[in-house]
């Protein structure tokens, strides 16, 4: 299973409120990584906002692509988050790709005054979210849309985004593996709450829902919050497991030993196998 997407690498940042965030972000956008995600937890208490962060993020780099991996969406009004990710895409030349999750954290979601709901008025809600986004990433006025979470009452939209701004959707279970394949252009899951053969499983079933609506498979990003893994693994994920993009640890001297040295072997192996396939 491999969808032939070229293979790219990120590093997955932790949002603590210090400057470490910053500096980690600057090395990575030194040594080539193409991606950079921070997680959205805005109820922990030692951790930036992580808009902010990526805002400032965008601001003191020059190539990498930012995304919350994966924003809160209960926490974070679809017509607002709109609103930032179309102002920071623009502000950053179009390095803005926005993940979303339909969260899980109820009692903490709850003491920051968010909705509690049930894992299936949380999917709903995601739905709903994503359709409100791309609403308002239009360019349309007067908007209106109903929905049994969200709604838009003669909105006009814009900024419009400076790219098509993908939307990559965490999530391991079918319902949410079908949303993805329906309507997402990505998905993020976390190796660790996922092993190799739960990604395979977890692909067919997002291809399965992207064919019974007339979508083709290859287009949606496979993106795997993956750790350290070796070479050898991150090929198989590749070619094996249809997996393309991978976030690694933060630590500096494990980004720098992975971007010159493993990242590389990784390419040349992949590209390897699928020349071999295509004699």
């Amino acid at each position: 299973m491999d969808y032939g997407q070229p293979v790219r690498f990120g590093v997955f940042i932790t949002p603590l409120a210090t400057e470490q965030p910053l500096e980690l972000a600057k090395i990575a956008d030194e040594l080539g990584f193409d991606l950079l995600g921070v997680q959205d937890h805005p109820y922990q208490r030692r951790f930036y906002d992580t808009w902010t962060l990526l805002t400032a993020i965008a601001m003191r780099t020059e190539r990498i692509t930012v995304f919350p991996d994966v924003a809160n969406v209960p926490l974070r009004p679809p017509a607002m988050l709109a609103k930032a990710a179309a102002t920071l895409d623009i502000l950053s030349g179009g390095r803005l790709e926005l993940g979303l999750g339909a969260s899980g954290f109820w009692d903490a979601i709850k003491a920051y005054g968010g909705p509690v709901r049930t894992p299936g008025e949380s999917v709903s809600a995601l739905e709903e979210a994503i359709q409100v986004i791309r609403l308002l990433w239009s360019g349309q006025h007067g908007i209106r849309f109903v929905g049994k979470f969200y709604s838009l009452a003669g909105a006009h939209s814009g900024p419009v985004p400076a790219h098509p701004i993908g939307i990559w959707l965490g999530g391991y279970k079918p319902r949410m593996l079908s949303v993805i394949g329906r309507l997402a252009d990505g998905w993020v899951p976390s190796y660790g709450y996922l092993k190799a053969p739960d990604l395979l499983e977890g692909n067919r079933r997002i291809d399965e829902a992207a064919v019974a609506a007339g979508r083709d498979p290859r287009t949606i990003r496979r993106v795997l919050n993956a750790g350290y893994l070796d070479a050898e693994t991150l090929v198989s994920l590749v070619v094996d497991h249809g997996m393309d993009t991978f976030l690694v640890s933060e630590d500096p001297d494990e980004m720098r030993t992975f971007a010159t040295e493993v990242a590389p072997r990784v390419r040349e192996q992949v590209e390897a196998h699928r020349s071999r396939r295509a004699d």
